[in-house]
């Protein structure tokens, strides 16, 4: 009998030990905030409030940046802090471009419900994609898939299954292990397998620019870099300046420029 209460409270100790390594986990890769602190009317934007049901229930709030006979639609995946409404400069460029944005909050990010997991934020994704193609009617082929950060994990991991015209990976890195790795070894361990978009990229032929700045604080350069050289399909990189969060503004109009010429090439002259 001591015996066995000795092997229960191990166990009731193991699953204590795997909630916490769990939270653990999702915090140091999950930021998300609620309040949404801008909406794309207050900067005269033609957009859709949207609220999308996921394949596990889950409701996801996302907005649909109209342009009037746009080239094409970017579907925005972003960074694993904040939400959507903190993404008003890329809405700006990407639809002064001549291009309409579709943009997502993860499960957990402001409006939408939920808490945030990989497994979650890869159906958030899917689900995002499967709305344009059946609800909007846009063809494959007229999608863009954009991700910054973190977003680029999900867009490469998005990409296993749908094919998009082209893809946009910004700031973002080679797999979830190796910037655990750059964090501490330890957090490299529990991580596992999980978003290792180097390995995916070998299987995928989508045209597809990558975005990196060497002064980038957060995200290694080196790890955009290895991303980009697995790669299978035709490919650009761009290399930008300033840190993590502002260097694609700190770059303009090279930046702005870069991403008329690769949309024209993919999507069309603008309208």
């Amino acid at each position: 009998m001591a015996i066995f209460y000795k092997l229960l409270r191990i166990l009731i100790l193991l699953a204590i030990s795997a909630v916490v390594l769990r939270y653990f986990i999702m915090s140091i890769i999950f930021h998300p905030m609620q309040h949404i602190a801008w909406t794309p009317d207050r900067s005269g934007y033609d957009y859709e409030n949207v609220l999308l049901l996921t394949s596990d229930d889950v409701k996801i709030h996302a907005w649909y940046v109209n342009y009037e006979n746009s080239r094409g639609t970017v579907l925005f995946f972003h960074g694993n802090a904040g939400n959507l409404s903190h993404r008003g400069d890329s809405i700006r460029i990407f639809n002064s471009l001549g291009m309409s944005v579709f943009i997502v909050s993860y499960r957990g990010y402001g409006e939408s419900g939920g808490s945030p997991t990989i497994k979650g934020v890869n159906i958030d994704a899917l689900t995002a994609w499967n709305w344009l193609i059946s609800e909007k009617r846009i063809p494959p082929e007229k999608i863009l898939i954009f991700g910054r950060s973190l977003g680029g994990a999900v867009a490469v991991e998005l990409m296993r299954t749908a094919r998009p015209r082209a893809a946009i990976l910004e700031s973002t890195f080679s797999s979830l292990a190796d910037m655990g790795g750059f964090l501490s070894p330890i957090a490299s361990l529990l991580v596992g397998g999980a978003w290792n978009s180097a390995q995916t990229a070998a299987d995928i032929d989508t045209p597809t620019l990558c975005i990196h700045s060497p002064g980038d604080e957060v995200v290694p350069y080196r790890l955009g870099k290895r991303l980009y050289e697995a790669l299978a399909g035709e490919k650009y990189f761009l290399d930008i300046t300033g840190d993590h969060n502002d260097g694609f503004l700190l770059s303009s109009p090279e930046y702005e420029n870069r991403l008329d010429g690769f949309f024209t090439k993919y999507y069309g002259s603008m309208p």
